[in-house]
């Protein structure tokens, strides 16, 4: 590690991989430091993405690919499955990841591109001067070194802890955070090739259980519910062994993961003085969903497409890094953060009997694309007084 980087990449994870891959391929000097002895651990995450979004990014590899889907089903809280197809399934489904390789193979590339690499090392507190942020103390085995850079990459999880040293509030309200847990499950009965989601308040109140499957008779089995549900007695992990010891009694848990997720907007500005936020750190988790892996490979990227931009006309600052914050609202995924947020709200006030008939209204949707707007489309033409109760919004979908 040197003392000085054009662009110093807080975290580990895809938005903190693809980010410092991408900045040496820009020219860039670029160091990576992550807090934990070994990259792609604790795994935090269902691990669940699209193939078209995976492909972006990456050539899937067989090594960390633990399934590949071809339909999905959502249980309704009464029970009744809704099976969900695709037309295009060989295209449009999804991959199940192992991303403790998965993540590696992303930091190996960003290495292999030239980029800088530090386990167990952490940035300890931001170097700022006259109000820009130009690097880090960086600390590793009890030794401290001051590490500056041009621009700082925040990419640090949902937490952020740099960003708010940097002066940004961070704070996730309770209401919004979902309190996850998972079980890496072995010998159960399960469909190898399809996600099935749990909704109800009984099974998961104002969120919804997973059984994403790893191979023929394994899956990652999680809950994750309102952080103002939790409780004594009705925490995540209660409704998860409740679920389990119903649904695979004779199943062996391999494996443990808990943590929390945002399900709130992003932050308000993503930018400041040299310092640019990407993936959850950012917030950009799709707040209907909890899916993250590509909103965080998208900002990564971004985060330092801009980055080189800025470096290259000699202005860091947050008016010139704005071009980060505008352009990833106005994209894509931006427009389906803010309107699957506007959805979570509308779905997680209703009782179980409006969900109940949401879900029976539709017997079995073979869908064109499969994506998360293409299922609430589907939903909405055989549902005429929810495109009434969701108002305005109802015509943004459309």
């Amino acid at each position: 590690m040197k003392n000085k980087y054009d662009v110093l990449v807080i975290g580990g994870g895809p938005a903190g991989a693809i980010a410092a891959k991408t900045a040496v391929e820009k020219g860039l000097s670029a160091c990576l430091v992550e807090k934990r002895p070994a990259i792609g651990t604790p795994v935090r995450c269902a691990e669940g993405i699209g193939k078209e979004a995976l492909h972006e990014f990456i050539d899937p590899d067989p090594c960390w690919i633990s399934a590949e889907m071809t339909g999905a089903s959502i249980v309704a809280p009464d029970g009744f499955l809704m099976k969900l197809e695709s037309e295009l399934a060989g295209n449009k489904v999804g991959y199940i990841l192992d991303r403790k390789f998965f993540d590696r193979e992303l930091v190996w590339k960003a290495a292999e591109a030239g980029a800088d690499v530090a386990v167990k090392t952490r940035a300890s507190s931001p170097i700022i001067e006259k109000g820009f942020v130009k690097g880090a103390k960086i600390e590793c085995c009890g030794q401290v070194t001051n590490v500056t850079a041009d621009v700082v990459i925040a990419a640090d999880g949902v937490e952020s802890k740099f960003s708010r040293w940097c002066g940004i509030d961070t704070t996730v309200p309770v209401s919004e955070i979902m309190s996850s847990v998972q079980y890496v499950m072995t010998d159960i009965d399960i469909d190898a090739h399809s996600t099935v989601f749990y909704l109800g308040n009984e099974v998961a109140p104002e969120g919804y259980l997973w059984v994403f499957p790893k191979g023929k008779r394994s899956a990652n089995v999680g809950v994750g519910i309102s952080g103002k549900k939790s409780g004594e007695g009705h925490r995540a992990k209660d409704y998860l062994d409740r679920f389990v010891k119903k649904t695979f009694p004779q199943g062996k848990q391999i494996e443990y993961i808990a943590g929390g997720v945002s399900v709130c907007r992003p932050l308000d500005c993503t930018v400041a003085d040299g310092l640019i936020i990407a993936g959850d750190a950012a917030r950009v988790v799709d707040p209907l969903t909890g899916g993250g892996i590509y909103n965080s490979m998208y900002t990564g990227r971004l985060a330092a497409d801009v980055a080189a931009e800025c470096i290259g006309k000699g202005d860091v600052s947050k008016t010139a890094l704005m071009v980060y914050d505008k352009t990833w609202r106005a994209s894509k995924m931006g427009k389906a953060i803010e309107r699957n947020y506007h959805i979570k709200e509308y779905l997680i006030k209703q009782p179980d009997a409006k969900l109940n008939e949401i879900i029976h209204s539709v017997s079995k949707l073979n869908l064109k694309e499969f994506t998360t707007l293409s299922l609430i489309k589907e939903i909405m033409m055989v549902n005429p007084k929810l495109m009434l109760e969701l108002g305005a919004l109802a015509v943004s979908i459309r």
